[in-house]
């Protein structure tokens, strides 16, 4: 069974960083995309970044300069660097993989910015 396993949140204070990991396992095959999204309080989930494994990769306008997104194919692995986080940070963030079509997800992490 492919499953998505995060790891890696917590509480940072504002201007801090975060590293977050997301190890898929239950499959030999590298995934054709990797990447995170976040859903904040009362607010729908929202991409923040991804990755294929050809190492193309889109993140949110709103969001770089501070976050940075990579991956390890042969551990299919992805990783998000969260650099000079703020309190609008503060979100689950999920990892989210795309595998021959079909979607799988992470049970998410919480990321909490204190001010």
């Amino acid at each position: 069974q492919v499953q998505l396993v995060e790891s890696g949140g917590g509480l940072v204070q504002a201007g801090g960083s975060l590293s977050l990991s997301c190890v898929a396992s239950g499959t030999i095959l590298v995934f054709n995309e990797l990447g995170w999204y976040r859903q904040l309080p009362e607010k729908q989930r929202e991409l923040v970044a991804a990755m294929t494994s050809t190492g193309i990769t889109n993140l949110a306008d709103s969001l770089k300069g501070r976050f940075t997104i990579s991956r390890d194919n042969a551990k299919n692995t992805v990783y998000l660097q969260m650099n000079g986080l703020k309190p609008e940070d503060t979100a689950v963030y999920y990892c989210n993989g795309v595998l021959r079509g079909r979607v799988y997800w992470g049970q998410g992490t919480q990321v909490t910015v204190s001010s």
